[in-house]
């Protein structure tokens, strides 16, 4: 009976899924089981590739948002200062084009390699940091000593450490959870680098660096799975950090003042949100049109930068803010189910920490644009005018696209010979080792020892007989 039930349940895994009668399907060559989608917006979603084609097709739309509304708010100023209108639009769009090349690469690299280099880019980006602090070497803009400037072409190494940041912190809590260690123990090596750096920020008066190094942290620690406690007691000793370094730096108390005091000095501290208020109000439902703004008419500073999405707002309306706004919805929803469909725990983290930051970083930008918080400096990513500021979010879309393109179900169909054209440009990751797959081989080798010890056991016996002895 039970080599009949044996075949009968064996039988019964071989019929393809839509003949059976429970509602589950097992993914080919994976193990995992899953509902059977009913619906064809469930079967849409439920495409191995899914998720990578939405990150690839979102950060291609951002970056052509991004380009077309920095020309359109930067063209007045351009051919002001240097005659033509395309003076910011042509750098900016180099940056994107080498922002591409570091997303392609980041994608086809494999994943070993990348944990391989997170100690020495973290390390690459301490130096840096503590170089631009330097007098004669590092050069201040904007009141922030934290640029490099060579052959006419600034850097900002701060940017390049947030990345070098979120890729070693990842790889430290997934050597932790890989080993069976306490995840909790990491927290000391975690805080003694993430003060370090956001030391040396703090030092460059970048404020808005340091909250993002703030958002990282915070991410980590929660998507790890450290204690609730730690996490929230880091949360409030952040926050509580932030606001006196805000309330005793003159430059940051005075966009506090502004924003506790709406109506204080609206031809100084508080010009540059009226006007982008202004902005927004003009420009209704449906916009004025592309190209249409007059914020950008030297009304509103830094219209084609920090406060770009208030000539958004003017040009292409309500309608068209919230649909940039919705594209951010996107990248949440999608970053998030990458990081939970992810068998990785460094991929994982990788995933969960960058769509964080995006997001997050996103919409306190268009907070403080309405608004609703105080003036933070954050750019809109990938949207807002800055070379640094696009190659880097560009390189932490590629985290996010390099782990949705290391999916289990996704491995499994390039290696089926889906996504060909994708191939040529993105490669094909290994095929990770499924745990079906490792039971598998443990189970045959112990066999094959079992088979050989007993074999090697009638041949003593055989022997013994034929000599006569026990």
């Amino acid at each position: 009976m039970d080599r009949a039930g044996n075949r009968a349940r064996s039988r019964s895994r071989n019929v393809p899924s839509s003949t059976r009668r429970d509602k589950t399907k097992t993914t080919p060559r994976t193990g995992e089981t899953g509902p059977v989608p009913r619906t064809r917006l469930g079967v849409w979603l439920a495409r191995p590739l899914f998720d990578f084609h939405v990150i690839l097709s979102v950060t291609a739309l951002l970056v052509t948002v991004g380009l077309t509304m920095v020309l359109s708010s930067s063209s007045v100023e351009s051919f002001v200062t240097s005659g033509s209108p395309y003076a910011r639009f042509l750098p900016q769009s180099m940056y994107a084009a080498i922002g591409a090349v570091a997303f392609v690469a980041i994608v086809r690299i494999d994943t070993r390699t990348l944990r391989t280099w997170a100690p020495w880019l973290l390390g690459m980006a301490g130096v840096l940091l503590v170089l631009v602090l330097v007098p004669g070497i590092g050069v201040e803009q904007m009141g922030a000593r934290s640029w490099f400037v060579v052959g006419g072409i600034s850097f900002q190494p701060s940017e390049f450490a947030k990345v070098a940041l979120v890729l070693w912190c990842a790889h430290l809590i997934a050597n932790y959870q890989s080993a069976g260690a306490d995840v909790n123990t990491a927290l000391k090596p975690l805080a003694v680098v993430s003060v370090t750096v956001m030391a040396l920020v703090v030092l460059q008066r970048d404020l808005g660096t340091m909250i993002t190094i703030g958002i990282i942290l915070m991410s980590m620690l929660w998507f790890g799975g450290f204690r609730t406690r730690t996490v929230a007691t880091i949360t409030v000793a952040a926050v509580s950090t932030s606001v006196v370094l805000g309330l005793t730096a003159g430059y940051r108390s005075d966009r506090i003042k502004a924003f506790m005091n709406p109506d204080l000095d609206p031809q100084g501290l508080n010009y540059q949100t009226i006007q982008a208020k202004y902005a927004l109000a003009n420009g209704g439902l449906f916009g004025k049109g592309l190209g249409q703004s007059d914020a950008k008419w030297s009304y509103l500073p830094q219209s084609h930068n920090d406060f770009i999405f208030a000539v958004i707002g003017e040009e292409l309306g309500f309608v068209g803010a919230a649909m940039l706004i919705g594209l951010f919805v996107v990248v949440l929803l999608t970053g998030m189910r990458i990081a939970q469909r992810s068998t990785d725990p460094f991929l994982r983290l990788l995933a969960a920490a960058s769509t964080t930051w995006i997001v997050l970083q996103a919409f306190i930008n268009v907070a403080y644009v309405v608004g609703l918080i105080p003036v933070t400096g954050l750019q809109l990513p990938l949207i807002s005018a800055g070379g640094t500021s696009m190659i880097t979010t560009m390189m932490i879309f590629g985290f996010i696209a390099h782990a949705a393109l290391r999916e289990p179900e996704a491995v499994v169909s390039l290696h089926d010979g889906g996504g060909r054209w994708m191939q040529v440009v993105f490669g094909r990751p290994t095929r990770p080792a499924t745990a079906r797959a490792v039971y598998r081989r443990t189970t045959e080798r112990a066999a094959d020892r079992i088979g050989h010890t007993r074999r090697q056991g009638r041949g003593d016996v055989s022997r013994a007989a034929r000599t006569g002895t026990r």
